[in-house]
């Protein structure tokens, strides 16, 4: 172990002196809901500090949900943040990926310290070497541990939003995801829409504004009203609200599933090429179903997943029957259950190469 954690400095007073911690997380909304922990413990870990998190600018409602009052370096990628300051920052943390681009991006700032997994091509940096096959949550968490930072792995729920919530106890369907290849196909998603419509639940379609075509496509599929189509007419903290008070959520592995995860709603959730357990709910894990056939792929890929196919409605169908039958919304993050063991993963995640993708090769997880 080296550089642990260093107490408050002792600084001339005044705003301009307070010690600064910058931490990169410029990757998507699922990537910022699972590091939530390990943020949290870096401000406990420094009070009276301004933190810092480089990251793209939408996640300044995210710093919001998770209660978090950092500031936000809009940042895209492992890339250097511009730093506002003549001073460079105190402690810089990467919580970007194995290296050694996100290494190097925060080096060039010049920190007092950085805390970050070793590369073998960043330089002879010093720090933990990348784990494998251990859920994101844990491996966060973990390189805090290194540093003397205890962050508890637990720590995901995010408390209820402000916004409204319209309709409240709806059923959520989002068919959409960033790549084709976690994309189960739209006319099953709709299969499963109309069941669940059928026996009387209120089903609503959500997606970004880019998703609206698939959003209406599935509901009109589906024989619900295009009123029920919310994707590209809600900003981040509504569909926060939405999942946060809806009876269940039906997607595939995207951030609305991290969402789900935060908020305890019980969900089911469709991984195709993606390891669930590397990347699926980390809490609360019997209020979501998880369907898998277990077969390795691209994620970033130009079709669906052959192990995503595999998914049958009948099985989709089924998950939610058994996962609205035996669960029922909290009210409120203090009601929810206590962490559960993480899920064992089923395969080990490859060794870190040296293109800034916290994967080798085609197994690259981004949100």
């Amino acid at each position: 172990m080296s550089d642990p954690a260093p107490a408050a400095e002792t600084r001339p007073s005044g705003e301009g002196a307070r010690p600064r911690l910058l931490v990169l997380r410029a990757l998507g909304l699922g990537d910022f809901l699972t590091a939530v922990p390990a943020l949290r413990a870096l401000e406990r870990a420094h009070p009276g500090w301004r933190a810092h998190v480089a990251a793209p600018s939408a996640h300044a409602d995210l710093l919001a949900l998770a209660g978090l009052e950092w500031a936000l370096l809009p940042t895209q990628g492992p890339a250097t943040p511009s730093w506002p300051y003549a001073r460079p920052p105190d402690t810089a943390v990467n919580l970007h990926g194995s290296g050694p681009e996100s290494v190097r991006a925060l080096r060039a700032l010049a920190p007092r310290r950085l805390w970050t997994h070793a590369h073998p091509e960043a330089g002879g940096h010093p720090g933990p070497p990348w784990p494998e096959g251990t859920h994101d949550v844990d491996l966060w968490c973990g390189l805090l541990a290194y540093y003397g930072v205890s962050a508890d792995p637990g720590d995901l729920r995010l408390p209820l939003p402000r916004a409204r919530a319209e309709p409240a106890g709806a059923v959520v369907v989002h068919p959409g995801a960033a790549f084709p290849a976690r994309r189960w196909p739209p006319e099953r998603f709709a299969a499963v829409a109309r069941h669940l419509a059928d026996r009387g639940l209120e089903v609503v379609v959500t997606g970004s504004a880019d998703e609206r075509p698939l959003a209406l496509e599935v509901a009109q599929e589906a024989g619900i009203g295009r009123e029920r189509v919310l994707a590209g007419r809600t900003a981040l903290p509504e569909l926060a609200a939405l999942v946060a008070r809806a009876a269940l959520v039906v997607c595939g592995d995207t951030g609305t599933a991290h969402l789900a995860t935060a908020y305890s709603t019980p969900s089911v959730v469709l991984f195709g090429p993606v390891d669930p357990g590397l990347w699926g709910p980390r809490i609360d894990t019997s209020r979501h179903a998880v369907l898998w056939y277990g077969e390795g792929g691209d994620p970033h890929g130009g079709t669906c997943d052959p192990g995503l196919l595999r998914i049958g409605v009948s099985e989709v169908v089924a998950a939610a029957e058994r996962t609205l039958a035996e669960n029922r919304p909290f009210s409120g993050p203090a009601a929810g259950p206590g962490p559960r063991p993480a899920p064992v993963p089923q395969a080990r995640r490859p060794a870190p190469g040296s293109a800034e993708t916290r994967k080798a090769g085609p197994a690259t997880f981004h949100r």
